[in-house]
């Protein structure tokens, strides 16, 4: 069938984003490995020594690239590889309907220099059948090859989870598949060859694709069922995390804090899902629900802001407000669906004085696409200059930060989305 030695591999990873680069850097430390990817300055950077995502250090990249491995953005460069890794992003779209539109193009990419006996493995999070029934005829079209006859497919799906340091991707257990028995354990082998945990041999490629929904839309349904039990006590007057912990005694307790749900897996992939079971005329109950409820929790922190300062006497209209914190999560620069910004935008009815501060953030980008302040460094020339703060993101730089120092007034507000601040500091929290 394939490829007969491992040692012949020559690697291609195509899209070099928070999934991309850190996989083929990882594959660059025992394979001759080539990264793929349509954006010039993204490739130039990290040609350059550079990971902008911060999820690939310095260090590690300079060392890859001593050791050979190199970007492209010339789809010629990856002619003579034999094992393409696809991960490339799959958002939705406005209406929440998933947009397989760059995982297709990179098909049609791989299709255009795939040759007889390679390998093409798809990493990108899609509703079961996408890789067989989408993708797989892209690139027969644009190849004039047939699947298991001239090239063979795999799915092992992202397990990235960015900003992390700990389950990093080469200590991560990975799920593999294969478009035939003997190409599930030649995938299987490849990815086992550089993970220290191992993998997981699913048995199909829809069930692969599947699992990795599945991962993520477990954990939506559970915050949001926390999240409607921080609705119902804040409504009781009762401290969330106060019962939360009380709770946690108990053995087999799930234990999941309230927040916002932002970023590009458990925001998006329910979506996916939920779109695949209404064509089985199945309704997705639960998922739907849960989604709704978490994308509504930006607008909810926002109204339950201004409801304390209406008690403490704090004028809404025109009030100074710092927000701590922009991105969808701690510690990592990643703003894909922050949901901060609607904590920000439904404030921005009553006030246009909002100053945002992040240390992870890109200032000029973001400044390009929302009209309000942002600063990346110095806070401490903020002091005094506000009538309420919201702690939304959690980072490590603000471990110690006591908020009340930055109100202008005393009776101002401190919320924290968090739980993050001693409760002698803030006023109300999720």
């Amino acid at each position: 069938m394939c490829l007969s030695n491992i040692k012949d591999l020559k690697i291609a990873v195509v899209g070099l984003g928070y999934v991309g680069l850190p996989l083929a850097v990882l594959f660059s430390s025992k394979y001759l490995t080539i990264g793929y990817d349509t954006n010039n300055h993204r490739v130039g950077e990290i040609n350059g020594g550079f990971d902008k995502t911060g999820e690939v250090s310095c260090e590690d990249l300079n060392k890859a690239l001593k050791n050979d491995f190199r970007c492209t953005s010339c789809v010629e460069d990856i002619k003579k590889c034999n094992f393409f890794v696809v991960a490339v992003p799959t958002p939705v779209d406005t209406y929440n309907r998933p947009d397989l539109s760059q995982l297709l193009m990179a098909s049609r990419t791989v299709g255009s220099v795939v040759k007889k006996n390679d390998v093409v493995v798809y990493e990108s999070t899609v509703y079961p059948g996408v890789t067989e029934e989408e993708c797989i005829p892209e690139i027969e079209k644009t190849s004039l090859m047939k699947l298991n006859q001239d090239f063979f497919v795999g799915y092992s799906p992202e397990r990235i989870n960015p900003g992390d340091k700990i389950h990093t991707i080469e200590k991560i257990k990975k799920i593999t598949s294969g478009s035939t028995p003997q190409v599930a354990d030649f995938v299987d082998m490849v990815y086992n060859s550089v993970l220290k945990n191992g993998t997981y041999k699913a048995p199909s490629i829809k069930v692969a694709e599947a699992a990795k929904i599945v991962e993520n839309t477990q954990r939506d349904v559970n915050i949001a069922f926390v999240n409607e039990l921080a609705k119902i006590f804040n409504a009781m007057d009762i401290d969330t995390s106060d019962v939360l912990k009380a709770a946690a005694t108990k053995w087999n307790f799930i234990d999941i804090n309230p927040g916002l749900v932002g970023g590009h897996c458990i925001s998006v992939d329910p979506y996916y899902l939920i779109q695949k079971a209404q064509v089985y005329g199945v309704m997705p109950r639960i998922m739907t629900a849960a989604r709704r409820l978490n994308d509504g929790m930006g607008d909810y922190v926002a109204n339950q802001v201004i409801k304390l300062m209406n008690k403490k006497g704090v004028l809404v209209k025109d009030s100074k407000i710092l927000v701590l914190g922009f991105t969808f999560k701690e510690n990592c620069a990643d703003i894909r669906n922050t949901k901060v910004i609607d904590i920000i935008s439904t404030l921005k009815e009553y006030t246009n004085d909002i100053t945002v501060f992040d240390p992870y953030v890109d200032v000029e980008k973001i400044e390009k696409v929302f009209s309000f302040k942002i600063l990346s460094n110095n806070i401490q020339h903020l002091e005094k200059e506000f009538d309420v703060v919201i702690l939304a993101v959690s980072h490590s730089q603000f471990v110690g930060l006591n908020p009340r120092k930055f109100l202008r007034i005393s009776n101002g507000v401190v919320y924290d989305v968090k739980s993050f601040f001693a409760k002698q500091l803030i006023d109300g929290r999720l």
